[in-house]
């Protein structure tokens, strides 16, 4: 099992540059970092965690730059997006840029997606919340389509382009991974669109249930790298038990010193299990 970070970089933690080089210091093999363009000030639509939003949501950085500074200092790393926020992103412009990252990075490039919660924040972006299921499969569509034909052309309900000639095409053939995260309403893209399952941090008895039905509804075995796991051992051998692909420890947004610290215990739990 392969260990990763998942986290929120902003503008009040530590600064990319410096976290990459300590991952791959530490021999993590991955690092995702989470979207948000903006919070409106208005928003009704609730917290999943419950309660008030955390302040790192107002504050993410974008996750295309933040993973190229981080490419420029690493070599092995793996440079994920945890979430991209699919239904408020260009498709064109979103195949570029991750094309772009797996270029400069010699293919390391994950493309984990979502559909995301806050209706507010989608709303801004000319996004229906109630067809932004349907809107994201239709633009993954389109971005792979960009990825791997010479000359891509779409028709869709809401993505319609004449044949475009788009470059760089990804190192990786035929294009860097799709993570998709999601619950159970998320089965039917991983098993049509994605090439690995991006799972909130469900207790591994339960994730087993929800693995099971996947690689029925997906007729083949499904990768599978769960998000945001606490520090805490019988978790993670629990998750080993399970087969999963990947864990990601979840890394609380602080300055550096604190997260070098926070660290160098996850490292230490890590290498409990290698």
């Amino acid at each position: 099992m392969k260990f990763g970070i998942s986290t929120f970089v902003t503008d009040q933690g530590i600064g990319p540059i410096e976290l990459g080089r300590a991952l791959e210091e530490r021999e993590f093999d991955s690092l995702f970092i989470a979207e948000h363009t903006h919070i409106p000030v208005e928003r009704r639509s609730p917290y999943p965690g419950g309660g008030e939003l955390p302040d790192i949501y107002y504050r993410t950085l974008d996750p295309f730059v933040t993973l190229a500074a981080v490419a420029a200092v690493t070599e092995r790393l793996l440079l994920g997006t945890g979430i991209a926020l699919v239904a408020q992103r260009d498709p064109i412009v979103t195949a570029k840029e991750v094309a772009s990252l797996d270029l400069i990075s010699g293919g390391r490039a994950v493309f984990g997606i979502g559909v995301g919660w806050n209706r507010e924040e989608m709303a801004n972006h000319g996004t229906d919340p109630a067809t932004r299921g349907r809107l994201v499969d239709e633009r993954l569509r389109a971005i792979k389509e960009l990825w791997t034909a010479e000359k891509a052309e779409f028709h869709g309900e809401f993505v319609d382009f004449d044949p475009v000639y788009l470059w760089p095409k990804p190192v990786r053939r035929p294009h860097p991974p799709i993570y998709v995260g999601g619950g159970e309403g998320a089965f039917h893209r991983v098993a049509e669109l994605g090439d690995a399952w991006l799972a909130n941090s469900l207790p591994p008895d339960q994730l087993s249930q929800r693995i099971d039905r996947l690689r029925q509804r997906a007729d083949r075995d499904v990768p599978v790298t769960v998000y945001a796991i606490p520090d805490d051992p019988t978790t993670v051998e629990g998750y080993l038990r399970l087969g999963v692909e990947r864990v990601l420890f979840y890394l609380p947004t602080e300055p550096e010193g604190p997260t070098m610290a926070r660290l160098d215990q996850l490292a230490r739990t890590a290498a409990r299990f290698r």
